[in-house]
């Protein structure tokens, strides 16, 4: 008996452990199926508006003396890394002299801010992107960088002035040059650009959707591996034109037929190609065929017309007063259905749209407002002219419907 008595303990311990387990993992399963079912009853609640904080902390100072030179774009990968379109050309005088140093033009951050890589510009690679020189109906002077966006491959496209559109490996290898530096041919031209100014790619199709809209009056799209030519289509999926002057945009009247400084371009999950035609304040949507879908004007009574020579006078006396327009690029939430659209004004307001019928649900000043993108999060990222800026999403997203 005394033998057999350490024997039968190990075996009532083995037996007590092992329903201890067996309950700890019924009490698991309970609450996995209990958190299912939480999540499934929260799906069918209505959905409320997203809603953001500046995050003060974001993002990090640069390495080497570094600044921005202003923060023309802003762009996120898979990861939520965020990379920074700058340009070099905007530091200040006082701060050059004061010993700070032009960041790279092309910055990586990760998602605490931090800097991980930049590089580009003249030395980097040519061609490079170069202040415009004077343009029909638009500023002269217009910045050399202006439009960075990333791939599902990783890869970094970027637009400018210059003509071209350019696309790059993570680590700056020029992979792709479409359109020729410094030569233009006008909206109907299937190879030359006229000063790009966003690009979306649809990677699973090989196409690059490219917002030509700086001088030209459209959105045309090109094989993302090759640049051959695909498409292309003006307002309305109609033949863009640039037979006359851009027309004046009075809020309440029809809406102007073409487009007018076509800003931002942005793909749905869904297929659905968001088009920001920012002097004429409205987002239009498309197919990816150039279907025309519907539009929306946003923040309506935007002055919003011709451009401004480098004295202050307005290129076209038919539209003298008008502004910059309202809508400069849009981003989507970080749900798998992108229920809402955000819409920047470059007057300082993002507002929140209900993607599913465009109706505005809510809105937030913000500074700037030149580009935005979100990253998986939901966290909405801006270029405010200097610096970039996270405006977190709030509360932290749950469960993604």
């Amino acid at each position: 008996m005394s033998e057999r008595g350490p024997a039968l303990r190990r075996l009532l311990i083995a037996g007590g452990v092992a329903l201890l387990g067996l309950g700890v993992a019924l009490a698991l399963m309970i609450g996995v199926t209990g958190q299912a079912e939480a999540s499934k009853k929260a799906l069918k609640k209505p959905h409320q508006v997203p809603t953001f904080q500046l995050d003060a902390s974001w993002p990090k100072a640069l390495p080497n003396n570094w600044v921005f030179g202003g923060a023309d774009s802003v762009a996120t990968d898979k990861r939520g890394h965020v990379w920074v379109l700058s340009r070099p050309a905007g530091v200040p005088a006082a701060e050059l002299a004061a010993g700070k140093l032009p960041a790279p033009p092309v910055l990586e951050l990760d998602r605490d801010g931090t800097f991980i890589r930049g590089w580009g510009g003249p030395q980097w690679v040519q061609p490079w992107f170069q202040t415009a020189s004077p343009l029909p109906d638009y500023p002269i002077g217009t910045p050399a960088e202006h439009g960075i966006y990333v791939d599902g491959d990783g890869n970094v496209w970027l637009s400018g002035s210059g003509h071209i559109v350019l696309k790059f490996s993570p680590a700056g290898k020029l992979l792709l040059q479409i359109g020729e530096f410094n030569k233009t041919g006008g909206s109907n031209d299937t190879k030359l650009l006229g000063n790009p100014t966003d690009t979306a790619v649809d990677t699973k199709n090989n196409e690059v959707y490219v917002a030509d809209g700086y001088l030209n009056r459209r959105v045309i799209v090109f094989d993302s591996e090759t640049g051959a030519y695909k498409r292309h289509w003006g307002a309305y999926g109609n033949v863009p034109s640039d037979a006359q002057p851009p027309e004046l945009y009075l809020p309440g009247e029809p809406l102007p037929q073409q487009f007018f400084i076509v800003h931002g371009i942005q793909l749905s999950h869904d297929g659905l190609l968001y088009v920001s035609d920012r002097q004429r304040d409205r987002i239009q949507v498309f197919r990816k065929d150039g279907t025309f879908v519907r539009e929306v004007v946003v923040d309506g009574d935007a002055p919003a017309g011709g451009g401004i020579t480098v004295t202050g006078q307005f290129t076209n006396p038919a539209v003298s007063g008008a502004g910059f327009g309202s809508v400069t690029r849009t981003a989507f939430s970080g749900d798998s259905a992108q229920r809402y659209l955000y819409a920047a004004s470059l007057r300082g307001t993002m507002f929140i749209l209900r993607r599913k019928d465009l109706k505005v649900v809510g809105s937030f000043a913000a500074p700037g407002l030149h580009h935005i993108a979100t990253d998986p999060d939901g966290n909405i990222f801006i270029s405010d002219g200097r610096a970039p800026q996270r405006w977190a999403l709030t509360p932290p997203p749950g469960k993604k419907g």
